[in-house]
């Protein structure tokens, strides 16, 4: 039986289409999670079997996270690894993610994916990588699929150990014929490629000293053959780079694109520490990026040239990462973080000269050079997160699209003093938590509350789990 939902008399609806329209008493109108209609109130249908007023709200699309790993909610904030770099930090984190199991595998997904739909997040992709001690994808999909989240998995890999050259242990990696005989089997069983898909699968090895050459261009000639996208980390650190360059010669972009990792099915996580000629190469090719700002403070890895990125007509989308590298699941926290780091950057960079106010002490103008917006900071977290993931059904409020959308009550504590500009105000006035969360036309969070399960037995066994695993038990 056909379901509708009516969103109405939002104070304003940032639709994100093609020219950008912020409704004033805007509103939407579904059909089994389809938009119909997006506009003014007036002109929008009177009733629905779900009506939602949204008075005093502002409406935007749903966050799109293209690149997390929500197993690592499980190890939060170990000692160990507080104070390390990523290299040291993934040498703390091995062993210890090797012993997820199924019940903390799911437990894990399902508290990252609430944290996100809490920040407003409709969209996920997930890079798991790591499948000892029972543990498999199909967990994540299951919970996933339990809490209405929209979700893009992976079956992530590591195949070459220390042993080998590589850095994870060789008791934490697979043999790659096994990898790639359950990558087949994962992608034929779930994966969907039909409009307002639930469920997408991702062919995702997971770094550039985790798995061998042979397995990367074996990965691409799956995912090309069953018509799926791929994914990895690169150019992240420093140390990365110099791997690549001591192990193969070649900086680690030229070194991908040997191996058939360039096209608009391709995406990459982190993409810090890339050269001019290496953007061109992105812009040409369609290659995106997934920008995590939280994570690569954390990690001093450095600071990604979105800016560059986005003048070059790179696809980029934001990504909090993983729950151990940025502590959190927040895409609300990670849009700010975003403009934020890319203004310090743009602080960073030489000034055009004394400008006009010379005289004052301490001047440092920057005339010439373009500021991270507040909605370009949205862009990358809504439209540009869509594109990264190569689709075109979500990411903006507009006909056709899936009704994947977020409230948040302007009138809270969050925006007292900031509504001069609303849209703007969901950045600069850092709100950590939404009012409503729609998925698919089905409402995930309401009045600030998952309402799709029950959270606090998942919360109780979690936490068990999480000190479980640390501790060896």
């Amino acid at each position: 039986m056909s379901q509708s939902l009516l969103l109405k008399n939002a104070d304003i609806l940032v639709t994100m289409d093609g020219g950008r329209r912020e409704i004033r008493d805007g509103g939407l109108h579904a059909e089994d999670g389809i938009l119909k209609q997006v506009g003014p109130t007036s002109e929008l249908p009177d009733t629905a079997d779900k009506v939602i007023d949204a008075t005093g709200k502002i409406v935007l699309p749903g966050f799109v996270n293209t690149h997390h790993h929500l197993n690592q909610t499980l190890t939060r904030n170990l000692p160990a690894a507080q104070n390390n770099n990523l290299f040291p930090w993934l040498q703390a984190h091995y062993r210890i993610w090797a012993r997820t199991g199924p019940d903390a595998s799911r437990a894990s997904t399902l508290v990252g994916l609430a944290e996100l739909a809490l920040s407003g997040c409709t969209t996920v992709f997930d890079h798991t990588y790591l499948y000892q001690s029972g543990n498999k994808v199909d967990y994540q999909i299951e919970a996933a699929r339990e809490l209405g989240v929209r979700f893009h998995a992976s079956r992530g890999s590591m195949s070459l150990g220390e042993s080998k050259g590589g850095l994870p242990p060789d008791d934490c990696v697979e043999s790659e014929d096994d990898i790639l005989n359950d990558t087949l089997r994962v992608i034929d069983r779930y994966h969907d490629a039909a409009h307002g898909a639930m469920t997408r699968v991702v062919v995702a090895p997971c770094s550039p000293f985790s798995v061998s050459e042979d397995l990367l261009r074996e990965s691409a000639r799956l995912a090309r053959d069953k018509g799926v996208m791929l994914h990895t980390h690169l150019c992240e650190t420093l140390d990365e780079e110099r791997y690549t360059l001591e192990r193969f010669g070649k900086r680690p972009v030229e070194w991908m694109e040997g191996l058939d990792w360039v096209g608009s099915d391709v995406w990459y996580a982190h993409a810090i520490h890339v050269d001019d000629n290496e953007i061109k190469l992105f812009s040409r090719t369609g290659c995106g990026a997934a920008h995590c700002p939280c994570s690569n403070m954390r990690l001093a890895s450095g600071i990604a040239p979105v800016k560059k990125y986005m003048a070059a007509g790179v696809n980029v989308g934001l990504g909090v990462d993983g729950s151990a590298s940025n502590d959190s699941s927040n895409m609300l926290l990670e849009v700010r973080q975003a403009m934020l780091l890319a203004r310090l950057e743009l602080g960073l960079q030489p000034t055009d000269g004394p400008g006009e106010h010379a005289s004052l002490p301490l001047a440092h103008p920057l005339r010439s050079k373009e500021w991270m917006t507040a909605r370009e900071a949205l862009e990358l977290a809504t439209i540009g997160g869509a594109a990264v993931l190569g689709r075109d059904d979500i990411g903006s409020l507009e006909t056709g699209k899936c009704a994947d959308f977020f409230t948040l009550d302007l009138n809270s504590l969050q925006f007292a003093g900031g509504l001069h500009d609303p849209v703007a105000a969901v950045v600069f006035c850092a709100p950590h938590s939404v009012d409503t969360t729609v998925v698919h036309g089905k409402v995930v969070v309401e009045d600030g509350r998952i309402v799709t399960m029950d959270m606090e037995p998942v919360i109780e066994i979690h936490n068990r789990l999480s000190l479980e695993l640390a501790s060896g038990a």
